[in-house]
């Protein structure tokens, strides 16, 4: 039963009207999972089952109180950090419950070790990114951490053999377990900007597997569904992701953040931008039919959305036509747009991937860019030497008017100068976007 409650809620989760159930099927089936498994073999007490589900649902109950939508992908990438710790000690307890009982095989040895590796990775890494999210880590490693990388995780697939061939010595898996924790965080480390979406992806796909694992650990075939589904579509989201970016996974993962390019930036911009007012823009948007809103992480930060709902509804209550342009990996987190939009209580139906939104900018009056940047850049699609030559980005510079919303002229994580900022058909409103598009709203409705 736990098990069809998981793929019925994962099915459900495909759809924003129906994701909430899918989220409540999922939960129903791990706890009706944990009920059934906990009193039929009798492994603890009613009485520590109801406290732990006290304190399990006033933690839950807390957090969705006190976190904010903005700090949604520092949040995942905890729990993903949780989950990969949770199966290294499960996993480690029990195989060294069953050395003990000499009834560890080679097939119990494989599924404990790598369970050890992939959950250590995963703890060490989402605590990194969660740090990183949080910016109270900006260190981004050190000079050849890639091939220090590279050989920490040859030392893990040593491990893996060695745990193995001798599951008695249980030097080996505590190694291991010290190996993945450290590959774990220097994997992460030079990290950062427009893969991070990539990253946690990557991290919730290896948090399903290190739980997979430890259910062949477990003899538990509903962990081993369970930690499956999660783990496919993990793997899945994060091979979307790295479509949308041109970019593998190996690239994300191995190439060291990217360094800005000075100097760039001047050529293209000196005597270019033309900047702007909220008053201005306000009149261009009474005259306009259609507006394409395209937010970026600088929305994120400045917690715009509730504004930019404000500037939808005023513009839909005079007629204009209103859609969002959402690319795949903008923000810190995969569906990141989706979600603070849909926290903003707009109908995700206006919401737009590149392939609807694209072929829409010629027919657009004005589009409105709010804090993206790489995404927006048309270098990928016309410079071949650029560093995002070839990634698919959104085709703002194709409709009449670009009105981008940015606190500078500042690069993007890809540390290059944007060619749209200087464009004939765009205008610059520096500042916090919050205020600006709040500004915007003010005007058009004192007009």
């Amino acid at each position: 039963v736990a098990a069809v409650l998981f793929i019925l809620g994962l099915k459900a989760l495909g759809r924003p009207r129906t994701a909430p159930r899918g989220n409540l099927l999922g939960a129903t089936g791990m706890l009706l999972a944990i009920l059934v498994t906990l009193l039929d073999q009798s492994i603890i007490s009613y009485g520590v089952l109801v406290a732990g589900l006290a304190l399990g649902g006033l933690i839950g109950a807390a957090l969705a109180l006190r976190v904010q939508m903005t700090s949604m992908p520092e949040l995942v990438a905890l729990f993903n950090g949780f989950g990969g710790g949770a199966s290294v000690l499960v996993a480690s307890a029990s195989f060294i419950e069953a050395v003990d009982l000499g009834r560890a095989d080679n097939q119990l040895a494989v599924a404990a070790a790598l369970t050890a590796l992939i959950g250590a990775v995963t703890f060490t890494g989402s605590l990194v990114a969660f740090a990183k999210l949080q910016e109270s880590l900006k260190w981004s490693g050190f000079g050849g951490i890639q091939i220090f990388n590279a050989a920490g995780m040859t030392a893990g697939v040593v491990l893996v053999v060695l745990v193995t061939a001798q599951p008695g010595e249980w030097a080996w898996l505590w190694a291991l377990v010290a190996v993945g924790l450290v590959v774990g965080a220097t994997a992460t480390l030079p990290i950062g900007g427009a893969d991070m979406p990539v990253i946690i992806a990557l991290l919730n796909s290896f948090s399903g597997l290190a739980a997979s694992a430890t259910g062949f650990v477990l003899d538990n075939s509903l962990l081993i569904i369970a930690g499956s589904l999660v783990g496919a579509s993990g793997l899945i989201l994060t091979r979307i992701m790295c479509v949308a970016m041109n970019r593998s996974i190996l690239d994300v993962v191995f190439s060291a953040a990217p360094v800005a390019v000075v100097g760039d930036g001047d050529e293209i911009y000196e005597g270019k931008i033309a900047s702007t007012s909220a008053e201005e823009v306000a009149m261009l948007l009474e005259t306009a039919s259609r507006v394409a809103i395209v937010p970026g992480y600088g929305m994120a930060v400045a917690q715009a959305q509730h504004a930019v709902r404000d500037l939808m509804r005023t513009l839909q209550d005079s007629g204009v036509e209103v859609v969002f342009g959402i690319h795949p990996v903008a923000g810190r987190m995969p569906g990141h747009m989706n979600v603070l939009l849909a926290e903003a209580e707009i109908a995700y139906e206006l919401l737009l991937d590149m392939g609807q939104v694209n072929p829409t900018f010629a027919q657009t009056d004005v589009t409105i860019v709010i804090g993206a940047n790489d995404v927006v850049n048309p270098a990928a699609r016309t410079d071949p030497d650029s560093p995002i030559a070839g990634m698919p980005i959104l085709d703002v510079d194709g409709s009449r008017t670009v009105v981008v919303i940015k606190r500078s002229l500042s690069p993007g994580f890809a540390g290059i100068a944007n060619p749209l900022f200087a464009a004939d058909n765009t205008l610059m409103l520096f500042g916090d976007g919050r205020q600006a598009v709040l500004d915007i709203v003010g005007a058009l409705v004192s007009a």
